[in-house]
């Protein structure tokens, strides 16, 4: 950890720079579907939880590039409601994503550890109405 130590009555100005926050990126990348449209994101850190959030949306039928250290994702194509259980064993916090589909979609099918499979299904007032578990 960095400190500065300041002396005097002196003004103190200056610019840094802040990384970008995992923590803050998620989110915002998973409300990106939100949108119907493109949504354009600056300073997202490029590390394998976004990676894998990327991937999502792509199998969700969005189109996500990545230029100069922008990320540009559309999402007008939104044509899959359903997480591949190989992306959602890469990233516990893809849950996240969950709410944004059902909002675009209706429903949503994510897959969990131990083989449990939901489908959440909004039509019959916001029930998980299914779930199976698959013999491994």
């Amino acid at each position: 950890m960095y400190s500065y130590i300041i002396n005097g009555g002196k003004r103190l100005e200056g610019e840094t720079y802040v990384s970008g926050s995992k923590n803050a990126s998620l989110p915002i990348i998973a409300a990106s579907i939100l949108n119907s449209g493109i949504t354009k994101l600056y300073n997202v850190p490029n590390i394998h939880d976004t990676q894998m959030m990327f991937e999502i949306l792509k199998k969700l039928g969005c189109k996500v590039s990545r230029n100069n250290g922008k990320i540009i994702i559309d999402s007008k194509n939104l044509n899959n409601y359903e997480i591949p259980d190989e992306l959602m064993r890469q990233m516990r916090s893809s849950v996240i994503i969950v709410g944004a589909i059902i909002r675009k979609k209706k429903t949503s099918k994510i897959f969990l550890s131990r083989g449990l499979r939901y489908l959440i299904d909004t039509s019959d007032k916001f029930k998980i109405n299914e779930w199976i578990r698959e013999i491994k």
